[in-house]
């Protein structure tokens, strides 16, 4: 027994030590499916912490701020949430990785805005927000690396929506990564 909790410690003590932590920070283009608007431009910004699991795989759970949401003309949608994706990496090349995996966004702010008049939507907007990432990053040195993600909502962003049309998130996001 004393050996089993002696090897449990070691392993536990190297995973630890074999992870990396960081920001990340970039641009997103959101839109919302069936509001026939355009695409928002907003920013995404936070931490992550990747682990790896084996020579080719690791896991990166992040906490993310994401402005989501869509724009037509004057008008627009501003979604913000607070995001934690969980990325599962697959080490392509020593510097390139593709990454896909669930992630979870709870909603900060919700406010429609027209001919600059601003109205708070919290209300008509779901607090939760599921959706799945895919994409992939390189890293130019092994602190510094840029990253491509799409996110695709599968939550109704409305709280009632009478219609059969789902009104779901999509984000396109690119950025730059900094590991420490």
């Amino acid at each position: 027994m004393k050996k089993i909790f002696i090897a449990g410690a070691v392993a536990l003590f190297g995973a630890v030590n074999a992870q990396s932590f960081g920001v990340k920070a970039g641009l997103n283009i959101t839109n919302i499916t069936n509001l026939e608007a355009d695409a928002k431009v907003g920013f995404h910004a936070g931490a992550f912490m990747n682990m790896p699991l084996a020579s080719s795989f690791s896991i990166q759970p992040e906490v993310l701020y994401n402005g989501k949401g869509a724009k037509d003309g004057d008008a627009s949608v501003n979604l913000d949430y607070i995001s934690v994706p969980v990325m599962f990496q697959y080490n392509a090349m020593p510097n390139l990785y593709l990454e896909a995996g669930p992630e979870f966004s709870f909603l900060v702010s919700a406010k429609a805005k027209a001919n600059s008049v601003s109205l708070d939507i919290d209300d008509a907007v779901k607090s939760f927000d599921f959706g799945v990432g895919i994409g992939a990053g390189y890293y130019f040195t092994p602190n510094i690396g840029v990253n491509l993600r799409y996110v695709a909502g599968f939550t109704d962003a409305w709280e009632d929506n009478f219609t059969d049309d789902a009104y779901l998130n999509g984000a396109f996001q690119a950025g730059l990564s900094y590991k420490f």
